[in-house]
């Protein structure tokens, strides 16, 4: 879960649309980047403490991306106006995202460069790392949900649109799927075909990055964590989280194995085996190169990976 920090204006409307996101988990209101700490509602509404009216968003990047989260937060705002959003006005009502990993810079700075050629001017919106986060009182917490009247300066439309964001990763009926495929990538994806060992495209790849389900987008491994093993496929110790893949028992060409699918897919990949690295585990995942994406780290957060940089820059 990834957690990302956004100012728009009274922190009720900000919150409940976040709320209403697939792939939100936890959201929070409070005061960002105060110079007084633990700050009231009553201390912030002075306007002394610097302090901006901000939702913590928490999400799973499986389900939703920073950059669908993004899109949605700005259409809810005015991008241009000064410390003032609907009809609330002063310091703590400013835009701004603030962030505590850095690797998701890139991914604001360029939604926000998209949005400023766009409308043909500047934003202000303040972008920079959190410095803090205080929570806000109990009564301001899920305001809108414990209030359905209450004051909101999100627009109602923008909720129905939010109920709509997410689900990146969902697949493709059949006629589109196989459209998109090539021959080789669905036998082996729907119809549990093997490709040719040592000949396929990522058996000797071993530069950073992601490798994705070629059916959905979905991560499912890490440069990290791929090793050479010498049998002619890909080899990986693990997945990216133990619940994106199905294990199977196969009985086919006389032997006992254990298959491997994608469990949000369906997709077949390849076999897991119990001869991989003992200090990672024991286990070796034999993944098909045909049933995966390559996505090279400079190219990860362009491709609204930004969420996963972190598992590939982590130590071997």
């Amino acid at each position: 879960m990834n957690t990302i920090y956004l100012a728009g204006g009274c922190f009720w409307g900000t919150e409940h649309l976040m709320q209403l996101v697939p792939g939100v988990v936890k959201t929070e209101v409070g005061y960002a980047n105060s110079s007084v700490a633990n700050p009231d509602y009553k201390l912030v509404c002075t306007g002394t403490t610097g302090a901006a009216e901000t939702v913590a968003v928490t999400y799973n990047p499986a389900e939703v991306s920073l950059e669908q989260l993004l899109k949605l937060y700005l259409k809810s705002i005015d991008p241009t106006s000064v410390n003032r959003q609907g009809g609330d006005v002063g310091t703590q009502y400013r835009t701004g995202i603030y962030y505590t990993d850095a690797a998701v810079a890139p991914v604001i700075d360029r939604v926000i460069r998209d949005l400023e050629q766009a409308i043909g001017q500047k934003t202000a919106i303040e972008v920079g790392p959190l410095q803090n986060f205080y929570p806000a009182e109990d009564y301001h917490q899920d305001y809108l949900v414990k209030n359905p009247g209450g004051y909101c300066h999100v627009s109602p439309g923008l909720f129905d649109e939010a109920r709509k964001t997410g689900n990146r990763f969902n697949r493709p009926d059949d006629d589109t799927l196989r459209r998109q495929l090539t021959p080789l990538q669905w036998v082996v994806t729907q119809q549990s075909g093997t490709e040719l060992p040592f000949t396929n495209e990522y058996d000797h790849t071993f530069e950073p990055g992601i490798y994705v389900d070629v059916t959905t987008g979905r991560p499912l491994f890490a440069s990290t964590d791929k090793f050479n093993s010498g049998c002619g496929w890909p080899a990986f110790s693990r997945p990216i989280a133990d619940d994106l893949l199905t294990e199977l028992p196969d009985l086919t060409r006389n032997r006992v194995r254990t298959e491997v699918r994608t469990s949000h897919s369906d997709a077949h990949l390849g076999h897991v085996f119990p001869d991989g690295p003992a200090e990672t585990g024991g286990l070796r995942y034999c993944i098909n190169s045909a049933a995966l994406r390559f996505v090279p780290l400079d190219r990860m957060a362009d491709e609204g990976y930004a969420d996963y940089i972190h598992l590939v820059d982590r130590p071997h």
